[in-house]
């Protein structure tokens, strides 16, 4: 065996006790939903999905954060601070911003119509085939990311224990079936709000534990200082570069307004939430939870560089993949402790738990409310509804089991899920934002507008994967150094790591578009599906303001247009969403 081998070798010392605190974080997870399951002899579909629409707001809000804080974020945000510095942070700007433009713009319109899925407003705003696109679009790419979020924790897994990860994935994606299908949205919400605490305390105890044996965090914020890995926002207005303020607040408010504003992922748990305002609520508490996860994992980020300055892992291949940086260090000083590392593997799927379970139960309420009810001709029975709910939860995290192999094998999966995430998201913020905003722009424009915008955004950024994936373009990383390393590596491999890394390709002869920033593609996916469906206007017509429902758009501007002899068109919504009244509201009690 090779040193490196040898030292990986000796670092996987997961304990009885580490094994303890992992399993008992999953019991805990199907207590919960065993509690939910059987609190009531038959949960109703609204109490299934919605939580009966009651829900309390701390709750919700920890359950949003634990939704959007995927293993992939835990993992991968400490691994960019290290490699590039703390440019990336910045988007924190654009979650505030997103808050403001959520809570103003799109979240009132949404909850005031009491729907089930955010596809529902496409249809009753434009037509069926709006519904059935902002549908698809939803479910190819849950499809496509939840493969990969229970597979990263468990490389992870597999690095502290050498368990196989096709061991663990089935074990994990079972548990979480489990209790999603027979609790539903309650057994959801209550799992995540154990799952934050666990994430919290897991990156709590690396930040705290790393700081201690390395001199504390004095010391971490004069080595990031010194290595440049703490800076000031980047004011270049070159849309090219990787990270500039403009990109991480401006493109960050379009990518967090589509991923928290109109994903049905996320909204679902805003509408299970009694009152706009406990709505809003739920939204700050959100905005600081991400803020404040996202600060952790940076701090940590820079306590790794600290830690490791004077000896990449990355260059001597100590960490083979990017999203083994932090296991590595969490080995390397928690492993000596019993049960600490099973208190960080068990934030760590947590947070996939979480994830994973919000999608499960969010997949069923789109397949049930888009998929299913428009097409039937009788109304389904309470228990058929139940069925259905609990077999899409199954069939679905059987295929994310199944479609787990298939990542294994395709080494830039990440990219490539990065990319289809790109292309769905800025067409569907575009659609959502003609609905509330342009009331003049028919059916038939917004959804010619949303498959250019899905074309274009596939163009580029599948174009753009390849580009990176190929090296042609290439990204300098911060100082880093193999110079006073303890253990013996592969120099020659070494050398060429090294080489790759911080020589920066000539990317003159590669098209512009494929150059943008990857944090302006919900921005530009968005500006393209809105243009087109301006443009498409002038084809199909524009819609008469006096048909156009008022609460249909956003309350701030009502008061421009014309609806003095509107009604409120209650009967066609109600036939879209069978449970479901509109509750108007003044401009002046919504706002």
């Amino acid at each position: 065996m090779s040193d490196i081998d040898n030292i990986l070798t000796s670092l996987q010392r997961f304990s009885w006790l580490d094994y303890v605190v992992f399993i008992a974080m999953f019991v805990m997870c199907i207590l919960i939903g065993i509690y939910f399951g059987f609190m009531k002899k038959s949960l109703s579909e609204s109490d299934y999905l919605m939580g009966g629409r009651n829900m309390l707001v701390l709750p919700i809000a920890l359950s949003l954060v634990a939704s959007f804080v995927s293993g992939i974020t835990l993992l991968g945000l400490p691994t960019e601070v290290y490699s590039y510095g703390i440019q990336y942070t910045y988007v924190a700007l654009g979650v505030l911003a997103m808050g403001v433009v959520m809570g103003v713009f799109y979240l009132p319109v949404f909850h005031n119509l009491n729907i089930t899925s955010t596809y529902e407003y496409l249809e009753i705003r434009f037509n069926r085939s709006s519904r059935m696109f902002g549908s698809l679009m939803f479910t190819i790419m849950n499809i496509c990311y939840l493969p990969i979020v229970i597979y990263v924790p468990a490389l992870a897994f597999n690095q502290v224990t050498g368990v196989a990860v096709h061991t663990i994935t089935p074990i994990v994606c079972v548990i979480c079936v489990f209790y999603t299908s027979l609790g539903g949205v309650k057994a959801v919400v209550w799992t995540d709000v154990v799952q934050t605490i666990s994430m919290i305390t897991a990156l709590v105890l690396v930040a705290v534990k790393g700081s201690l044996d390395i001199g504390g965090a004095g010391v971490v914020i004069k080595e990031a200082w010194n290595s440049g890995r703490i800076e000031a926002p980047d004011l270049d207005l070159n849309p090219t570069v990787r990270h500039t303020l403009w990109s991480q607040l401006i493109g960050g408010v379009f990518y967090w307004t589509q991923t928290n504003a109109v994903s049905q992922n996320m909204i679902q748990r805003y509408l299970s939430l009694p009152t706009l305002k406990s709505a809003s609520r739920a939204l700050c508490i959100f905005c600081g939870g991400v803020i404040l996860m996202m600060s952790l994992c940076a701090y940590n980020g820079l306590l790794i560089y600290a830690t490791y300055k004077d000896c990449d892992p990355f260059t001597t291949k100590l960490a083979k993949e990017r999203d083994q940086l932090l296991p590595l260090f969490v080995m390397d000083i928690l492993g000596e402790l019993p049960g600490l590392t099973g208190l960080f593997i068990a934030g760590v799927f947590s947070a996939a738990l979480s994830s994973l379970s919000t999608c499960l139960n969010s997949m069923s309420a789109v397949v049930l409310e888009d998929f299913v009810k428009p097409f039937v001709k009788k109304p389904l029975s309470e228990k058929a509804i139940n069925w259905i709910m609990r077999l899409v939860v199954v069939g679905v995290g059987a295929l994310c089991v199944a479609l787990a192999y298939v990542v294994e094998h395709m080494g830039t999966v990440l990219q490539l899920n990065i990319s289809l995430e790109s292309i769905t998201n800025g067409p569907l913020l575009g659609v959502f934002t003609i609905g509330i905003f342009m009331p003049w722009i028919n059916g038939n424009s917004a959804f010619t507008g949303g498959i250019v915008g899905v074309i274009a955004m596939g163009w580029i950024s599948l174009n753009a994967t390849w580009a990176v994936a190929s090296g042609a373009i290439r990204y300098q990383t911060k100082p880093l150094t193999v110079d006073h390393c303890d253990y013996h590596f592969n120099v020659t491999k070494a050398i060429s790591y090294a080489n790759a890394t911080n020589i920066i390709a000539d990317t003159d002869d590669i098209f512009p578009l494929y150059r943008i920033s990857y944090m302006w593609y919900t921005c530009l996916g968005t500006t393209t599906t809105i243009i087109v469906s301006i443009i498409s206007s002038w084809f199909f017509g524009t819609n008469n303001l006096k048909e156009v429902d008022p609460i249909l758009l956003t309350p701030c501007i009502r008061k421009y247009f014309d609806f003095e002899t509107a009604e409120i068109n209650s009967n066609h919504v109600q036939n879209v969403s069978n449970h479901s009244k509109l509750k108007y509201h003044s401009d002046e009690a919504v706002l």
